[in-house]
């Protein structure tokens, strides 16, 4: 026989194994789910603020190294990344996780609880994974194990992202996604694709939620100040009324969602958070401050809305002959799930939820810098139930609660997302 011929004969077994089969894989996300647990309730019990996760990133390096994966650390203060390097030639793929907790005193009573207590805003106050990221970081690190288990059969490479700061850096402290991406991550490689799964957000348990386009909204801040002059109550026209401005500004601000912007295209809030003026009853003050958010899914809209608000304070101080100060904080711009990947990836998220259906949800007006890398490369983020299969997820507690928590066998459900995402893309399929 022919050398050539022996030679593709005897490498035939090995080319029939070049796929990573899902059933494959499932069993590998099943062998994981103990440790993926343990993992869990560690990061639950130890819960760290914005840009303070040292030992959970400690903790992260170290799982890592046990697996043969040696990690990159100290990125935007706390973040971690890896790669997973592949037998053969092909794209790079992301997934990501973010790391930290917030500042609430947790009330579950469960026995891995959180106690941790931390200073936020100058007070003392109890820390909990209240949004979920334990779960997230757990999930990615069974991730890990499935598709570092199988890294010789992949068709590319897996990028392992765990951020810091997703809630919002402290003070004027740079962090998460937009500190990530500035110190350079996918300077050198950037991946084709990144996916991204939160927990909860009214999910039936176990399952998935996810649409194209829009998913969550942009998050924007602002504080104005009205200028008046204090006078008597009883003799206002000695002044001018900066709570009455103030209340004006506040209602006018509530027609331009239903009169300045097309309803039609995608929704939009303006919410007033705090109102703060005067000391006394009878004083008119010189001066109200006021602060709130702004919510919107689509870019032209969202910079529209903040020209109006700006516009429209103006105007109504000086027609009563005050002042005002606008301040706009931009925050995080809405996660918009890639259309063309979503329609790429929707057979493997239906595959791997079997009979359950995956289902299509309405934008969601929290925000998550996620949508930072989907700007970059082509993203998709998705929701997963975190409560028990039989219970209606509206009547558990929601994410940023003290009672939040996770259903622990969905865990597995997360795992096994994300690796038969990578798997497929970087298959093409």
């Amino acid at each position: 026989m022919n050398r050539h011929w022996l030679l593709l004969l005897l490498l035939a077994p090995l080319a029939l194994q070049a796929q990573v089969s899902p059933a494959q894989l499932d069993r590998l996300a099943s062998e994981a789910q103990p440790q993926v647990v343990e993992w869990r309730r560690w990061f639950h019990q130890n819960p760290e603020l914005s840009n303070r996760e040292f030992k959970t990133a400690e903790k992260i390096a170290e799982v890592l190294r046990e697996m043969g994966i040696e990690p990159m650390t100290g990125i935007a203060h706390t973040g971690v990344v890896a790669f997973i390097e592949g037998g053969k030639p092909g794209p790079l793929v992301a997934i990501r996780t973010d790391m930290d907790a917030l500042p609430v005193t947790e009330q579950t009573g469960l026995p891995f609880a959180s106690t941790a207590r931390d200073v936020y805003n100058g007070q003392d106050t109890g820390v909990m994974h209240a949004c979920g990221h334990d779960n997230h970081m757990a999930m990615l690190l069974g991730s890990a194990w499935v598709l570092n288990s199988v890294k010789d059969q992949l068709a590319g490479s897996v990028m392992l992202i765990f951020q810091p700061a997703e809630e919002g850096p402290p003070g004027d402290e740079e962090g998460g996604a937009s500190l990530m991406l500035k110190e350079g991550i996918w300077d050198e490689r950037k991946p084709e694709a990144v996916f991204g799964i939160h927990v909860g957000i009214n999910t039936p348990g176990g399952q998935i939620s996810v649409r194209p386009g829009p998913l969550m909204a942009a998050a924007d801040s602002f504080k104005i100040r009205v200028k008046g002059r204090q006078t008597h109550g009883a003799r206002p026209w000695n002044g001018v009324d900066p709570i009455v401005i103030s209340s004006q500004i506040v209602m006018a601000w509530q027609t331009i969602q239903s009169r300045q912007v097309d309803v039609t295209l995608a929704p939009s809030i303006i919410s007033v958070g705090r109102i703060a003026g005067g000391i006394r009853g009878n004083v008119i003050p010189d001066e109200v401050e006021m602060e709130g958010t702004i919510r919107t899914f689509d870019e032209d809209m969202r910079q529209e809305i903040h020209a109006s608000m700006e516009r429209i304070a103006r105007g109504i101080a000086e027609s009563a002959g005050a002042e005002i100060e606008f301040e706009l904080g931009l925050g995080t711009p809405a996660v918009i799930n890639d259309p063309e990947l979503f329609t790429r990836m929707l057979p493997t998220l239906q595959r791997v939820s079997g009979e359950n259906e995956v289902h299509d949800v309405n934008p969601q007006t929290v925000a998550e810098d996620f949508s930072l890398y989907a700007q970059q490369t082509p993203g998709l983020f998705l929701f997963l139930g975190n409560g028990p299969p039989d219970v209606d997820p509206s009547t558990l507690a929601s994410n940023h609660s003290p009672f939040f928590d996770m259903h622990e066998p969905n865990l597995e459900a997360g795992v096994r997302i994300f690796s038969n995402l990578v798997v497929d893309y970087l298959d093409g399929q």
